[in-house]
Protein backbone atom coordinates (compact mmCIF):
# COMPACT_ATOMS: atom_id res chain seq x y z
CA UNK A 1 0.00 0.00 0.00
CA UNK A 2 1.37 3.38 -1.05
CA UNK A 3 0.69 6.69 0.65
CA UNK A 4 -0.67 9.52 -1.49
CA UNK A 5 -0.76 13.04 -0.03
CA UNK A 6 -3.49 15.32 -1.39
CA UNK A 7 -2.83 19.00 -0.59
CA UNK A 8 -5.83 21.30 -0.37
CA UNK A 9 -7.56 18.15 0.81
CA UNK A 10 -10.83 19.81 1.83
CA UNK A 11 -11.23 21.76 -1.44
CA UNK A 12 -13.41 20.88 -4.40
CA UNK A 13 -10.97 18.50 -6.10
CA UNK A 14 -9.74 16.99 -2.83
CA UNK A 15 -13.34 16.14 -1.95
CA UNK A 16 -13.90 14.73 -5.44
CA UNK A 17 -10.88 12.41 -5.12
CA UNK A 18 -12.08 11.34 -1.67
CA UNK A 19 -15.56 10.57 -3.04
CA UNK A 20 -14.24 7.91 -5.46
CA UNK A 21 -11.29 6.63 -3.44
CA UNK A 22 -13.14 3.52 -2.21
CA UNK A 23 -14.07 2.56 -5.78
CA UNK A 24 -10.90 3.54 -7.64
CA UNK A 25 -8.19 3.95 -4.99
CA UNK A 26 -6.59 0.59 -5.78
CA UNK A 27 -5.79 -0.06 -2.12
CA UNK A 28 -3.56 3.02 -1.83
CA UNK A 29 -3.79 5.17 1.29
CA UNK A 30 -4.94 8.69 0.39
CA UNK A 31 -4.11 11.33 3.00
CA UNK A 32 -6.11 14.55 2.63
CA UNK A 33 -4.31 17.48 4.23
CA UNK A 34 -5.97 20.87 4.67
CA UNK A 35 -4.11 24.19 4.58
CA UNK A 36 -4.04 24.08 8.38
CA UNK A 37 -2.41 20.62 8.34
CA UNK A 38 -0.01 21.34 5.47
CA UNK A 39 1.05 24.86 4.54
CA UNK A 40 2.46 24.50 1.02
CA UNK A 41 4.16 27.90 1.32
CA UNK A 42 6.30 26.53 4.18
CA UNK A 43 9.29 24.31 3.38
CA UNK A 44 9.26 23.09 7.01
CA UNK A 45 5.58 22.13 6.81
CA UNK A 46 6.06 20.14 3.58
CA UNK A 47 9.23 18.50 4.92
CA UNK A 48 7.42 17.42 8.09
CA UNK A 49 4.44 15.99 6.15
CA UNK A 50 6.80 14.03 3.88
CA UNK A 51 8.71 12.71 6.91
CA UNK A 52 5.52 11.58 8.68
CA UNK A 53 3.60 10.13 5.71
CA UNK A 54 6.40 9.00 3.34
CA UNK A 55 4.27 9.52 0.20
CA UNK A 56 4.80 7.89 -3.18
CA UNK A 57 2.83 10.70 -4.86
CA UNK A 58 1.82 14.21 -3.87
CA UNK A 59 -1.30 15.53 -5.61
CA UNK A 60 -1.17 19.32 -5.32
CA UNK A 61 -4.73 20.67 -5.28
CA UNK A 62 -3.76 23.65 -3.09
CA UNK A 63 -4.09 26.91 -4.99
CA UNK A 64 -4.98 30.57 -4.72
CA UNK A 65 -8.03 30.66 -7.01
CA UNK A 66 -9.67 34.04 -6.25
CA UNK A 67 -9.08 35.27 -9.80
CA UNK A 68 -10.18 38.88 -9.32
CA UNK A 69 -8.73 39.29 -5.82
CA UNK A 70 -5.35 38.11 -7.13
CA UNK A 71 -5.05 41.38 -9.07
CA UNK A 72 -4.61 43.19 -5.73
CA UNK A 73 -2.96 40.29 -3.83
CA UNK A 74 -0.12 39.48 -6.22
CA UNK A 75 2.38 38.42 -3.55
CA UNK A 76 -0.05 36.06 -1.84
CA UNK A 77 -1.13 34.53 -5.17
CA UNK A 78 2.53 34.05 -6.17
CA UNK A 79 3.45 32.46 -2.83
CA UNK A 80 0.68 29.84 -3.09
CA UNK A 81 0.61 29.24 -6.86
CA UNK A 82 4.30 29.54 -7.75
CA UNK A 83 6.67 29.56 -4.76
CA UNK A 84 4.77 26.68 -3.13
CA UNK A 85 4.92 24.68 -6.37
CA UNK A 86 8.69 25.16 -6.36
CA UNK A 87 8.90 24.05 -2.70
CA UNK A 88 6.95 20.89 -3.52
CA UNK A 89 9.03 20.14 -6.63
CA UNK A 90 12.36 20.45 -4.79
CA UNK A 91 11.22 18.34 -1.83
CA UNK A 92 9.70 15.74 -4.19
CA UNK A 93 13.01 15.54 -6.07
CA UNK A 94 15.03 15.12 -2.87
CA UNK A 95 12.72 12.36 -1.63
CA UNK A 96 11.97 10.51 -4.92
CA UNK A 97 8.29 11.48 -4.83
CA UNK A 98 6.15 11.96 -7.95
CA UNK A 99 4.14 15.18 -8.21
CA UNK A 100 0.73 15.66 -9.81
CA UNK A 101 0.05 19.40 -9.99
CA UNK A 102 -3.22 21.05 -11.01
CA UNK A 103 -3.01 24.09 -13.28
CA UNK A 104 -5.49 26.09 -15.32
CA UNK A 105 -6.70 27.30 -18.71
CA UNK A 106 -5.96 30.82 -17.39
CA UNK A 107 -2.32 30.39 -18.40
CA UNK A 108 -3.67 31.30 -21.87
CA UNK A 109 -4.89 34.80 -22.69
CA UNK A 110 -6.23 36.09 -26.00
CA UNK A 111 -6.20 33.17 -28.45
CA UNK A 112 -7.64 32.21 -31.81
CA UNK A 113 -10.79 30.08 -31.51
CA UNK A 114 -8.97 26.76 -32.01
CA UNK A 115 -8.57 24.02 -29.37
CA UNK A 116 -5.56 24.82 -27.19
CA UNK A 117 -2.75 22.26 -27.24
CA UNK A 118 -0.04 21.71 -24.64
CA UNK A 119 2.59 22.98 -27.09
CA UNK A 120 0.97 26.37 -27.66
CA UNK A 121 2.67 29.41 -26.13
CA UNK A 122 0.94 30.42 -22.91
CA UNK A 123 0.54 34.19 -22.48
CA UNK A 124 -1.63 34.87 -19.42
CA UNK A 125 -3.57 38.14 -19.11
CA UNK A 126 -4.28 37.94 -15.35
CA UNK A 127 -2.19 37.75 -12.18
CA UNK A 128 -3.83 34.41 -11.34
CA UNK A 129 -2.88 32.97 -14.75
CA UNK A 130 0.64 34.38 -14.54
CA UNK A 131 1.28 32.88 -11.09
CA UNK A 132 -0.05 29.49 -12.19
CA UNK A 133 2.23 29.55 -15.25
CA UNK A 134 5.17 30.49 -13.01
CA UNK A 135 4.33 27.47 -10.86
CA UNK A 136 4.38 25.19 -13.90
CA UNK A 137 7.77 26.51 -15.02
CA UNK A 138 9.31 26.09 -11.56
CA UNK A 139 8.11 22.48 -11.31
CA UNK A 140 9.52 21.67 -14.77
CA UNK A 141 12.81 23.33 -13.80
CA UNK A 142 13.31 21.24 -10.64
CA UNK A 143 11.51 17.90 -11.09
CA UNK A 144 11.34 15.43 -13.96
CA UNK A 145 8.73 13.14 -12.34
CA UNK A 146 5.81 15.54 -12.69
CA UNK A 147 2.35 15.57 -14.22
CA UNK A 148 0.95 19.08 -14.70
CA UNK A 149 -2.77 18.96 -15.50
CA UNK A 150 -4.38 22.11 -16.88
CA UNK A 151 -8.12 22.09 -16.39
CA UNK A 152 -10.98 24.56 -16.79
CA UNK A 153 -14.32 25.67 -15.31
CA UNK A 154 -14.24 23.17 -12.44
CA UNK A 155 -17.55 22.37 -10.71
CA UNK A 156 -18.98 19.56 -8.57
CA UNK A 157 -21.37 18.78 -5.74
CA UNK A 158 -18.61 19.92 -3.35
CA UNK A 159 -17.71 23.41 -2.09
CA UNK A 160 -18.68 26.65 -3.86
CA UNK A 161 -18.62 26.78 -7.66
CA UNK A 162 -20.50 28.12 -10.68
CA UNK A 163 -23.07 25.29 -10.65
CA UNK A 164 -24.06 25.91 -7.03
CA UNK A 165 -24.08 29.69 -7.51
CA UNK A 166 -26.42 29.37 -10.50
CA UNK A 167 -28.81 27.08 -8.60
CA UNK A 168 -28.88 29.52 -5.66
CA UNK A 169 -29.42 32.58 -7.89
CA UNK A 170 -31.99 30.71 -9.97
CA UNK A 171 -34.03 30.09 -6.84
CA UNK A 172 -33.66 33.70 -5.64
CA UNK A 173 -34.22 35.68 -8.85
CA UNK A 174 -36.59 35.94 -11.79
CA UNK A 175 -33.94 37.20 -14.19
CA UNK A 176 -30.19 36.71 -14.64
CA UNK A 177 -27.57 37.92 -17.14
CA UNK A 178 -24.60 35.67 -18.00
CA UNK A 179 -21.74 36.30 -20.45
CA UNK A 180 -21.85 34.46 -23.77
CA UNK A 181 -18.55 35.63 -25.32
CA UNK A 182 -16.21 33.65 -23.06
CA UNK A 183 -16.01 30.13 -24.44
CA UNK A 184 -14.47 27.02 -22.89
CA UNK A 185 -15.47 23.68 -21.40
CA UNK A 186 -16.89 22.90 -17.95
CA UNK A 187 -15.05 20.14 -16.07
CA UNK A 188 -16.72 17.88 -13.52
CA UNK A 189 -14.23 17.57 -10.64
CA UNK A 190 -15.11 13.89 -10.14
CA UNK A 191 -14.11 13.13 -13.76
CA UNK A 192 -10.80 14.95 -13.21
CA UNK A 193 -10.33 13.00 -9.97
CA UNK A 194 -10.81 9.78 -11.94
CA UNK A 195 -8.08 10.80 -14.39
CA UNK A 196 -5.69 11.64 -11.53
CA UNK A 197 -6.32 8.19 -10.04
CA UNK A 198 -5.76 6.62 -13.46
CA UNK A 199 -2.27 8.18 -13.55
CA UNK A 200 -1.53 6.88 -10.04
CA UNK A 201 -3.00 3.41 -10.59
CA UNK A 202 -1.13 2.89 -13.88
CA UNK A 203 2.08 4.28 -12.33
CA UNK A 204 2.65 6.08 -15.62
CA UNK A 205 6.09 7.34 -16.61
CA UNK A 206 4.65 9.69 -19.27
CA UNK A 207 5.59 12.82 -17.36
CA UNK A 208 4.71 16.25 -18.69
CA UNK A 209 1.93 18.80 -19.20
CA UNK A 210 -1.59 17.62 -20.07
CA UNK A 211 -4.90 19.28 -20.82
CA UNK A 212 -7.97 17.73 -19.21
CA UNK A 213 -11.53 19.02 -19.28
CA UNK A 214 -14.76 17.39 -20.31
CA UNK A 215 -15.53 17.18 -24.03
CA UNK A 216 -17.55 19.77 -25.94
CA UNK A 217 -17.72 23.55 -26.08
CA UNK A 218 -19.80 26.04 -24.10
CA UNK A 219 -20.08 29.66 -23.15
CA UNK A 220 -20.89 30.56 -19.54
CA UNK A 221 -24.38 31.36 -20.82
CA UNK A 222 -24.69 27.84 -22.31
CA UNK A 223 -23.47 26.33 -19.03
CA UNK A 224 -26.01 28.33 -17.01
CA UNK A 225 -28.82 27.49 -19.46
CA UNK A 226 -28.15 23.76 -19.10
CA UNK A 227 -27.97 24.01 -15.29
CA UNK A 228 -31.38 25.70 -15.13
CA UNK A 229 -32.88 23.24 -17.61
CA UNK A 230 -31.66 20.16 -15.72
CA UNK A 231 -32.85 21.60 -12.38
CA UNK A 232 -36.20 22.67 -13.87
CA UNK A 233 -35.61 26.26 -12.73
CA UNK A 234 -37.74 28.80 -14.59
CA UNK A 235 -35.77 32.02 -15.03
CA UNK A 236 -35.37 34.72 -17.65
CA UNK A 237 -31.74 34.10 -18.66
CA UNK A 238 -30.15 36.87 -20.71
CA UNK A 239 -26.89 36.59 -22.71
CA UNK A 240 -24.55 39.58 -22.28
CA UNK A 241 -21.08 40.49 -23.51
CA UNK A 242 -18.09 40.61 -21.16
CA UNK A 243 -17.80 44.40 -21.43
CA UNK A 244 -21.22 44.66 -19.72
CA UNK A 245 -19.82 42.67 -16.78
CA UNK A 246 -16.38 44.18 -16.08
CA UNK A 247 -14.06 42.33 -13.69
CA UNK A 248 -10.64 43.27 -12.25
CA UNK A 249 -9.01 40.25 -13.93
CA UNK A 250 -9.21 39.68 -17.68
CA UNK A 251 -10.59 36.24 -18.60
CA UNK A 252 -9.50 34.13 -21.59
CA UNK A 253 -11.92 34.70 -24.47
CA UNK A 254 -11.50 31.13 -25.75
CA UNK A 255 -10.08 28.33 -23.64
CA UNK A 256 -11.37 25.10 -25.16
CA UNK A 257 -8.51 22.67 -24.60
CA UNK A 258 -7.52 19.88 -26.96
CA UNK A 259 -7.64 16.50 -25.21
CA UNK A 260 -5.88 14.65 -28.06
CA UNK A 261 -2.64 14.19 -26.11
CA UNK A 262 -4.23 12.98 -22.89
CA UNK A 263 -6.50 10.52 -24.73
CA UNK A 264 -3.66 9.16 -26.85
CA UNK A 265 -1.10 8.80 -24.04
CA UNK A 266 -3.44 7.37 -21.39
CA UNK A 267 -6.03 5.64 -23.60
CA UNK A 268 -8.92 7.21 -21.71
CA UNK A 269 -12.36 8.29 -22.87
CA UNK A 270 -13.79 11.58 -21.62
CA UNK A 271 -17.46 12.42 -21.02
CA UNK A 272 -19.18 15.31 -22.79
CA UNK A 273 -19.75 18.17 -20.35
CA UNK A 274 -23.54 17.89 -20.65
CA UNK A 275 -23.46 14.22 -19.65
CA UNK A 276 -21.23 14.91 -16.66
CA UNK A 277 -23.33 17.89 -15.58
CA UNK A 278 -26.42 15.66 -15.57
CA UNK A 279 -24.52 13.07 -13.48
CA UNK A 280 -23.49 15.74 -10.97
CA UNK A 281 -26.98 17.22 -10.66
CA UNK A 282 -28.42 13.74 -9.98
CA UNK A 283 -26.04 13.49 -7.01
CA UNK A 284 -26.99 16.97 -5.79
CA UNK A 285 -30.68 16.13 -5.92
Amino acid sequence: MRNIIVTGGNGQLGNAINSIETEFGNGDNYIYLTAEQLDVTSVDSITEAVKVHKPFYIVNCAAYTAVDKAESEKDLAFSINAAAAENLAIICKNNSIKLIHISTDFVFGETNPLPLTEEMKAVPTSVYGATKLDGEKLIIQHLEEHFIIRTSWLYSEFQNNFLKTMIRLGNERDELSVVYDQVGTPTYAVDLAGFIMHIINSDSLAYGVYHYSNEGVASWYDFAYEIFKLNDIKINLKPITSDKFPTPAKRPNYSVMSKDKVKEVFGISINHWMESLANCIKKLN
